[in-house]
């Protein structure tokens, strides 16, 4: 299925840029031919009207641009160039542009067709010399000098033919010699368009340092430069045009005096020709995105000429056997008597049908040759034929260009805009030219090799969710092996953060891994022993897992495990005594260590070495900006595909900072099939627009890549680490951490992705409870963190070039109809009892109002328990509600027998919207069945979840997975110790960690451990205790079962020695830390990751604090939705007297005569949610076409693994699914962000970054 996706792909773009290139060439030479002053189909005194289209054909490109970059400059700083680039510049657009007038609009409508076909390829004749020059200044052997030098004589050969044939036709016509001579001199002019392409390539190799200086400028200034040149090629388009036109004898009154006939010939002409061109330049680009570019690019081009030719010889062909054949033998009549007495002796009117006044026109072209004469024929032949193979020849260069997948177009073509007069020329001879050699391929777009740090952070999974994440960092072992030597493109290294990893184990003097961690290893184990053995014979003696290692550290302790295929898994155990735990504190603790200790210390030993500082310096900022974190959660679920792609989007662009991929949701019950469609609607949509208008507000933290450049950016790390002090940093910072780094990274100017084709999957709530809880955190968190941005628009505008005014106020109106939805969800409420119940329309509004104002006042004098539990309740009578509200809406139309009403348009619009985005994600289009749940669930989800995460959120639990004691485990107390308890604890752990330091050193020396190696397959899951979920389950096991379960611990034992017991599949050797490793855990628990005191004082301080705030917050919000509906309310106490009227059409569209009221605010918010869903509709259309394009490149260049690996693994008689495949349809990225020169935008790094400070905004 995936391939037969590829290659229809292909196979459609193809024909789609063929097809477009054909249009767009076969209309401008049919402008060119109605321009002749001998064809009639548009008489002689119009000429001057298809002139006018003429030029409008070669200056639309210059408009576009001219827009795009006035649009650039407002949102993004823009350089000023030199005076001396800004004049090298003006003076070529002025030579090109004039060129290209004069060609099109004065030599090219008095020459034939087949020579107007073909001529637009003799202007690839200075490309061709410049290849020469640069291959031959290039010091490199074996230059492949030989295609560019017959490519220049080739076109030099069909010059000399086409003058020869022209000159010697008629010596004393001084008119055509003077339109034959402006057709060369303007071809030679056009041919300096691509000057840029093979300057800079010369300098390179000659070292002229002028030239270097020019090109540079030209780079650097690149957006004011492109709006000049527009303003100047539009000029001299226009003066050559306006100048010819009287110098022709023509006048220009005619214009606005044309037949409507003529018009439309014109028009769709025209038309035809913009449209085509426009469209072909995009399809274009986007074959070569898709890493298609000889199948879909250089050939079609290479075609397009071809096809046009016979497109329009052809019917002159036919046209003129026919009228021979016609006279049955009784006049012999010859081409030249064809045009005397049929092509120019016919009728000037137009009757019947256009094309074959349009045929005979082409023919009148070819009279002033004579047709009938062998040496003319060939003489014409032999120069189209020149013309076209030495197009071929000096673009033979493109065959051997390496291009990677979504390039950004900068990489790929010199100038942003294309030639409307000759497409399929611009787009190959604007492609960025290398030098060649026979011997390789020169890749000038060589990338680093990548550095991938797979981050996840675990607490209190389950054991099937541990599974997910383990098999699937295998599944990329495998993909990816160390080992293998021609897979280069990344590296990488999985780190697990395991929160709160210890115990204290009674009857045991030494702290033991719980029994969470405990399962951890165990299926670490049992993943290694399948993905050893998954392509072994049943029969074959298993392969054993070699032996690991385990590490003491300040923060607990550290497994690292050795994958099958070489790459490393680093298992970091947090003891809770020892080290600040919680989510963002793991993320804290490995930003610091693989950004701090890993990356940056190698470079300041060097440095104390007496290396070069600037030198490292240039490493250091290559090492940044290749270094990725892929951040996961203890459950997510993922396929190598879906990193590759997120890889994909920080390799091409270097402003990106972070990209995430498609989350879907698993798990089963109704919970999860409304997560399910809402996480659907909100990447269909929601995530789309965000990307392609402006930027990803929140990477979530289940799947997302972030660039380590940008993590280390100033106030970043060193802000992210900040420890909440005041109440509205714990809503901001601790319970939407993903959110609040993503709203780091860009107030800091870092562009953050989304990528539809980047599937990963986690479970979601499927308890009521668990649910509410999860979204308690969210809401309050997504409000400080939108408030926050929308707070700075003006800096964070300037700063980064993703976030624009436009964009910020889309983001303003998005808050406030999530502000606003409660008071929306009641009007609604309101709409379907008035309806249902026949009730006048204020007194619906104050009974739909009563329910959730009660729930409201509950929910600040109830347990958070019983006010789910009342949220629950009150979401199935909502429930039924919703099915009234659903009908109320239908039989409102069938009532009013109208469907023309505003809630009746936006309704069916919108399932409309709904439908069409589903069937634009064939591989998720059975979501939509979801959708009901969620139509019905609205209430719940939009009022009363709304309410109850507000007056909750100075709650700063977290609310998932927060389980009691796995079974075992000690109960914790809160009785205080006493100092001389203190210090016996004290001593029994030194005790304790000198027995076991004595028992490793006898390990080291060669006494081993024995492990029993008896049953190499897994203990039953009986054996050991799982850890339960109590909101989920609050019920446990049976006190005998717990104690039956228990392990017995010796009294001297400790977890290392406990781990290396309980690890049967392998064998675990206990190394240790290097001293300054050790010394920088030390520092870095001292300075952020020390634990928090339990300071009572403080906690009943933050506490008020922070129902203060949950007082404010809700004073201000309920407030807005009081005065939302109290608008309405008294609106409709006013009545029809301020209602907007609209006429009232049935069924038929037919008018009734009466109007349709509609209140005015009601109405406005109606028009504006509308706006905004059509504008993330038309963005998610213009998203799912650059996603296709990214993966159909992706599967197109992504080498294929040598041995399957199986898509279905078991454990324990349990068949474990693992996300299968992604979703195909649909990205590759935005032009109006790639287009600019990024290399600008990084700056130099200060000298502090090499000293031993692992602040975010110092040391890097």
């Amino acid at each position: 299925m995936i391939k037969l996706l590829k290659i229809l792909t292909l196979i459609g773009m193809a024909i789609v840029v063929f097809g477009l290139a054909l249009c767009s060439k076969a209309s401008f030479i049919l402008l060119i031919t109605l321009s002749n002053e001998g064809t009639k189909t548009i008489p002689d005194n119009q000429k001057p009207v298809v002139l006018l289209c003429i030029a409008c054909a070669l200056i639309t490109s210059s408009v576009l641009l001219f827009i795009k970059s006035i649009w650039k400059a407002c949102y993004k700083t823009s350089k000023l160039p030199s005076k001396a680039t800004l004049a090298a510049v003006i003076i070529m657009d002025i030579l090109v542009s004039g060129g290209i007038a004069i060609l099109t609009i004065v030599a090219m409508p008095h020459l034939d067709i087949v020579t107007n076909v073909t001529i637009l390829n003799s202007v690839a004749v200075l490309s061709a010399f410049l290849q020469v020059i640069t291959q031959c200044t290039a010091k490199e052997r074996n230059r492949f000098v030989v295609p560019p030098i017959t490519a220049f004589l080739l076109l030099l050969l069909g010059t000399a033919l086409f003058l020869y044939l022209y000159i010697t036709k008629n010596p004393n016509d001084t008119k055509m010699l003077i339109w034959v001579g402006l057709a060369v001199g303007s071809a030679f002019l056009v041919s300096l368009n691509w000057w840029e392409n093979y300057c800079r390539l010369i300098c390179q190799h000659t070292g002229a340092v002028a030239l270097k200086n020019l090109c540079r400028d030209v780079s650097r200034c690149r957006n004011v430069l492109q709006i000049i040149s527009c303003l100047v090629r539009v000029a001299v388009t226009a003066s050559v045009v306006g100048a010819y036109v009287p110098l022709a004898g023509m006048d220009w009154d005619i214009v606005t005096a044309i037949p409507s006939r003529e018009t439309r010939i014109i028009a769709i002409t025209i038309g035809v020709q913009l449209i085509s061109s426009v469209l072909c330049h995009w399809f274009a680009l986007l074959a070569c995105k898709m890493h298609a570019l000889r199948r879909c690019f250089i050939l079609p081009l290479y075609l397009a000429s071809l096809a046009v030719m016979a497109l329009f010889v052809i019917p002159v062909i036919v046209y003129y056997q026919d009228y021979r054949t016609s006279l049955n033998g009784t006049l012999a009549i010859n081409f030249t008597g064809y045009c005397n007495g049929v092509v120019d002796g016919r009728n000037g009117t137009l009757t019947g049908s256009v094309f074959p006044h349009l045929v005979l026109d082409v023919t009148h072209t070819l009279c002033f040759l004579d047709m009938s004469k062998i040496m003319d024929i060939g003489m014409l032949t032999g120069s189209a034929v020149s013309w076209w193979l030495g197009l071929v020849l000096a673009t033979l260069h493109l065959w051997y260009l390496s291009v990677h997948r979504i390039m950004r177009t900068q990489d790929l073509f010199i100038r942003r805009l294309y030639e409307g007069a000759f497409i399929e020329q611009s787009l190959l001879l604007n492609t960025r030219f290398d030098v060649q050699t026979r011997g390789r391929r020169k890749d000038r777009w060589r990338f680093e090799t990548a550095m991938v740090y797979l981050c996840a952070t675990m607490w209190h999974e389950t054991s099937d969710e541990m599974m997910n994440i383990i098999i699937s960092i295998f599944r990329l072992d495998r993909y990816r092996p160390k080992r293998e030597k021609n897979l280069k493109d990344f590296t990488f290294e999985a780190h697990i953060y395991f929160d709160d990893a210890f115990k204290q184990v009674e009857g045991s003097h030494g702290r033991h891994l719980n029994d969470y961690a405990k399962t951890l290893v165990e299926i670490l184990a049992e993943v290694y022993a399948i993905f050893t053995n998954i392509n072994e014979n049943f029969f074959s003696k298993k392969q054993q897992i070699p032996d690991q290692t385990v590490i003491r550290t300040p923060y607990g302790g550290r497994l690292v495990l050795t994958m099958p295929h070489g790459n490393n898994i680093v298992v970091h155990f947090k003891d809770k005594e020892l080290i600040r735990h919680k989510k963002r504190w793991s993320q804290i603790m490995y930003l610091y260590y693989l950004l701090g200790w890993k990356l940056m210390t190698k470079y300041y030993k060097r440095w104390q070495k007496g290396e070069a500082e600037m030198e490292l310096k240039a490493e250091v900022k290559t090492e940044k900006h290749n270094t990725y974190l892929l951040a996961l959660d203890g459950d997510t679920d993922f396929q190598p595909s879906a990193v590759m792609l997120l890889i994909d989007r920080l390799k091409m662009y270097p402003t990106v900072g972070a990209a995430c991929g498609r989350i879907h949701p698993t798990g089963s019950g109704p919970a999860v099939w409304f997560q399910k469609f809402e996480y659907a609607i909100s990447h269909w949509l929601q995530k789309t627009a965000e990307h392609v208008i402006g930027c990803v507000l929140c990477s979530p933290g289940c799947f997302s890549l972030f660039r380590a450049e940008a993590l280390m950016d100033d106030n970043v790390m060193k802000r992210y680490a900040t420890k909440s002090t005041e109440a509205s940093h714990y809503v901001q910072y601790d319970q939407g951490e993903d959110r609040w780094l993503c709203t780091l990274l860009l107030k800091q100017g870092w562009r953050v992705e989304y990528n539809a084709a980047s599937d990963a999957y986690t479970n979601a709530p499927e308890d009521f409870k668990e649910l509410y809880n999860q979204r308690r955190r969210w809401g309050p968190s997504t409000l400080a963190n939108v408030v926050d941005l929308l707070g700075a628009t003006s800096v964070i505008s300037k700063k980064n070039p993703s976030m624009s005014k436009p964009f910020m106020f889309y983001q303003l109106f998005a808050i406030t109809s999530a502000i606003l939805a409660p008071a929306t969800i009641c009007l609604m409420i309101a709409g379907s009892l008035s309806f249902m119940l026949g009730l006048d329309a204020s007194w619906a509004l104050v009974l739909a109002i009563i329910p959730p104002a009660i729930y409201l006042i509950l929910c600040f004098k109830l347990k958070a328990d019983t006010q789910i539990t009342i949220a629950g309740i009150m979401s199935v009578i909502y429930a039924f509600l919703m099915l009234v509200v659903t009908m109320s809406i239908v039989g409102s139309m069938i009532k009013d027998r109208t469907i023309l009403t505003p809630s009746s348009i936006f309704v069916v619009a919108m399932a409309i919207i709904y439908v069409i985005t589903a069937l634009m994600h064939p591989q998720e289009v059975q979501l939509v069945f979801h959708g009901f749940l969620y139509i019905i669930c609205i209430p719940s989800a939009y009022l009363l979840l709304t309410i109850y995460s507000m007056v909750n959120m100075n709650n700063v639990s977290w609310g998932t997975r927060e389980t009691k004691p796995a079974p075992g485990a000690a109960q914790t107390t809160t009785t205080p110790q006493t100092r001389t308890e203190k210090a016996k604890s004290t001593f029994r752990r030194l005790f304790c960690w000198a027995k076991c330091c004595k028992k490793s050193n006898q390990y080291t020396e060669g006494r081993r451990v024995i492990v029993s190696e008896e049953n190499l397959m897994p203990e039953p899951a009986e054996s050991e205790p799982q850890p339960i979920n109590t909101i989920v389950d609050d019920t446990g096991l049976p006190d005998e079962e717990e104690k039956q379960a228990e392990p017995t611990y010796l009294p001297a034992q400790c977890w290392v020695t406990q781990l290396q017991n309980a690890a049967t599949d392998m064998q675990l050797q206990e190394d240790h830390l290097d001293k300054e490793e050790e010394d920088f855990w030390i520092e870095l628990q001292k300075k952020y990751l020390e634990p928090l005191a339990d300071d009572k004082e403080k906690q009943k301080k933050v506490a008020n604090d922070l129902r203060e705030l949950r007082n404010k917050i809700n004073f201000a919000f309920f407030i807005m939705n009081a005065m939302w509906l109290a608008a309405t309310f008294t609106l409709q106490i006013f009545g029809s007297s301020v209602f907007i009227r609209f006429p009232k059409v049935d069924f038929n569209l037919n008018s009734t005569g009466t109007d349709v009221q509609v209140e005015p605010i009601g109405f406005m918010f109606i028009i504006g949610f509308a706006t905004s869903v059509l504008i993330q509709f038309i963005a998610m259309l213009y998203h799912r076409i650059y996603t296709l394009v990214h993966y159909v490149a992706f599967m197109d260049t992504e080498p294929r693994s040598q041995q399957p690996l199986n898509e279905e693994l078991y454990y324990e008689d349990k068949k474990i699914d693992t996300a299968s495949s992604v979703d195909y349809v649909s990205e590759a990225y935005s032009d109006e962000w790639s287009d600019d020169d990024d290399d600008d935008e990084y700056e130099d790094y200060p000298a502090t970054m090499y000293s031993r400070n692992y602040d975010g905004g110092t040391m890097v």
